[in-house]
């Protein structure tokens, strides 16, 4: 193997281990050992549901090839799932809002688990059952436990800044380290140990069932809006509204037993978020599909398993990143992430800069090219600001979305993701690959543009009257979410 990829790999282990371990106290926050006990409790969690994802993830196109199934029959499986998230994965949500965010964690390990069993069958059919299974559980993992967590967080009464830390911790061992470890576990099991290609999803399936007994024994239930008043369709134009306007209505009685509606606010702090995220997730999946003829663009041979080892140790080193962004108060999110939306641009850029520059050879090289060595650092800074970005997003998420409808609001943004994704499934030989990494670098662009729109609109306090009243009760002045104004000082 190439001893760059090795130089690249060490750099960015020791990169990542000085960051850990130069942290100083303005770098770190201050918490409860109850905090502490509760963070650890989620983490675990957390991990054990990712190395359960991480582990079937290398292993999915492979297994299918085995069973003789052609391009074009695992390209229909792949679009199968990503369509089931975006079908079912709304309805999901609702059900997590009304019925229980613990309920849904639980569903999705069993709904993963079903996923896992069905790969053990070469027919189509079953086959497709399990892509669908999977669709749903990806849809329950990237909304019900976040969704749990700041529920509960709330519900505890920590500090709001605290919830930074366990996103950064979620995304550094989730998608960073776990990743890792799930990789060599699997290829321990495929290739070591010659169990063939179904041991991951065995050993996936084990996991799940040790995360749920723990969900089961550790957790306790919390809802977003758990009332009858609200049918699965009421919930769904909740969610519909305040992603498209921004805008709730407030209805309240005066001492006058006066009846009135007003708007809340009036802003698109939702819908730029859900804007936001569906740009730059469908950038990253779309580079999932294209990082590998990018780097041998004449089919030459490369340490795909080392390569995501790399890319993974690169998200790691973004989260730590963000970790000590988001430390600092006087930091906003919205604040550096149009910065990190910028240098994403730019890396996935770098495949068309150096294809204009250099010309780029049709016979297959020995070794990694100067031009497949730059995209690579290219690609790892790509991996780093998707480091940044999740617990960022998260953190931007906790704040903004309302949370009687969080999970539901959450899935609706998945909506643009998956249908761009199918499309680009469907597609993928139809477009020349800088063509595919000049969409993704503009829909970064874009993404910075909206989140500069959202850091200067999210500057503006907005508050209004809220006043409650019930018989029996005094009414009492309430203070806007998304406002420390107190409505009586203005």
């Amino acid at each position: 193997m190439e001893v760059f990829y090795y130089m690249v790999f060490g750099v960015m282990a020791a990169v990542v281990a000085g960051l850990e371990l130069s942290k100083t106290n303005k770098d770190r926050i201050n918490t409860s050992s109850s905090f502490n006990s509760f963070k650890n409790n989620y983490l675990v969690v957390f991990s054990i549901m990712m190395a359960g994802d991480w582990l079937q993830g290398p292993y999915v196109y492979y297994l299918y090839s085995t069973y003789g199934f052609g391009k074009g029959d695992i390209g229909q499986l792949f679009i199968a799932g990503f369509g089931s998230s975006m079908l079912f994965g709304t309805i999901v949500g609702s059900l997590a809002d009304k019925q229980g965010r613990k309920r849904a964690c639980v569903t999705y390990c069993i709904v993963y688990i079903l996923s896992c069993i069905t790969k053990h069958s070469p027919q189509y059919r079953v086959l497709m059952v399990g892509r669908i299974l999977g669709g749903i559980a990806t849809s329950l993992l990237f909304s019900a436990f976040e969704s749990w967590l700041i529920a509960e967080h709330n519900k505890r009464n920590f500090d709001q800044q605290w919830l930074s830390l366990t996103f950064s911790k979620a995304v550094f061992l989730g998608n960073g380290l776990v990743a890792i470890l799930s990789g060599l576990f699997g290829n321990l099991l495929v290739d070591t140990f010659s169990f063939g290609p179904v041991a991951p999803f065995d050993a996936a399936a084990c996991i799940l069932a040790i995360g749920m007994a723990i969900i089961l024994t550790t957790w306790s239930e919390n809802y977003g809006d758990p009332s009858d008043s609200k049918d699965l369709l009421t919930q769904f134009k909740v969610a519909a509204i305040a992603i498209a306007s921004g805008s709730k209505t407030v209805s309240y009685v005066s001492p006058l037993s006066l009846t009135q509606s007003m708007d809340d606010f009036s802003d698109e702090k939702i819908a730029l978020l859900g804007a936001i995220q569906s740009l730059f997730e469908a950038s990253m999946y779309t580079f999932v599909f294209l990082w590998t003829p990018a780097l041998s663009p004449n089919d030459e041979e490369i340490p795909h398993g080392f390569v995501f080892a790399t890319f993974m140790l690169a998200s790691m080193l973004g989260s730590s990143l963000a970790a000590r962004l988001m430390a600092r108060s006087s930091l906003r999110v919205e604040n550096y992430m149009q910065i990190v939306f910028l240098v994403s641009a730019a890396s996935l850029l770098l495949p068309i800069t150096t294809s204009v520059l250099v010309t780029p050879s049709k016979v297959k090289e020995e070794g990694l090219s100067l031009t497949c060595s730059i995209q690579l650092l290219g690609f790892c800074v790509f991996e780093a600001c998707v480091g940044i970005f999740w617990p960022s997003i998260m953190k931007m998420r906790s704040q903004y979305i309302p949370e009687e409808a969080r999970s539901t609001i959450m899935n609706f943004f998945r909506v643009p993701l998956n249908i761009f994704v199918c499309i680009v499934l469907y597609n993928v030989d139809a477009f020349p690959i800088t063509i595919m990494f000049g969409m993704c670098s503009i829909f970064l662009f874009v993404a910075s543009i909206l989140q500069r729109r959202l850091m200067v609109i999210s500057e503006k306090p907005s508050a209004f009257l809220f006043f409650s009243y019930s018989q029996g009760e005094e009414w009492s002045p309430m203070k806007d979410r998304n406002s420390e104004v107190d409505p009586l000082t203005l």
